[in-house]
């Protein structure tokens, strides 16, 4: 998995420190079972999260974004196969 790329602040002290991760950075990635319309899901892993966005938005300047947890991530993808969605 692609990770987006995490920064430390200059003022950061050892081991005190507050890490942040660019969207725009991340490896944004389609569904296999996109058609290719426009209508998509992209999903990008960053680190212990997965950012999920509209695929018709421009990627360009702020867009909106949702993140959700991996184990909460992985959980909706089982739940999505079970049902045969």
């Amino acid at each position: 998995m692609e990770f987006g790329i995490w920064r430390k602040s200059s003022r950061s002290s050892a081991g005190d420190c507050v890490e942040v991760a660019c969207v725009h950075d991340a490896q944004w990635r389609k569904s296999a079972h996109s058609t290719g319309d426009g209508e998509c899901v992209e999903i990008a892993p960053i680190r212990h999260l997965i950012a999920v966005r509209d695929s018709k938005l421009d990627t360009t300047g702020d867009f909106p974004y949702l993140t959700v947890d991996t184990a909460e991530w992985s959980g909706l993808m089982t739940a999505i196969r079970d049902d045969g969605a």
